[in-house]
């Protein structure tokens, strides 16, 4: 595969298993002792992107509730939805630019094969 391509379709596929990992944090942001993950990209081999979780381990808030005639305390998620929201952006604009550029390198290939044809 050519580099720019492998390079733009891996990085597509990072950004797109990013925005899962956002999803997830959200859909369970109201779940008692849930710890967030977050999504590492790094530069992989030959121009790619690698993709890896991470689990946060920081603590949640601690809320008190009665039971019964006992008071008890339960930890909530430690997921923030203003920063979840700036990962999904940030995964968006990702997923936006790299289906621009291989939309951009298919149309050079079509101009070449034009011109040698």
């Amino acid at each position: 595969m050519i580099d720019g391509t492998y390079a733009a379709s891996s990085a597509l596929n990072a950004f797109s298993k990013k925005l899962a990992v956002v999803s997830s944090n959200v859909a369970n942001m109201n779940t008692d002792g849930y710890k967030k993950s977050r999504a590492i990209l790094k530069d992989g081999q030959n121009g790619g992107v690698e993709f890896s979780t991470q689990k946060i381990d920081t603590p949640g808030s601690l809320i008190p509730y009665e039971e019964g005639s006992n008071v008890q305390v339960k930890e909530t998620s430690n997921v923030d939805l203003a920063e979840e929201m700036v990962h999904m952006i940030l995964a968006q604009r990702g997923q936006e630019a790299n289906a621009k550029s291989l939309e951009a390198q298919d149309e050079l290939r079509g101009t070449i094969l034009n011109i040698v044809g």
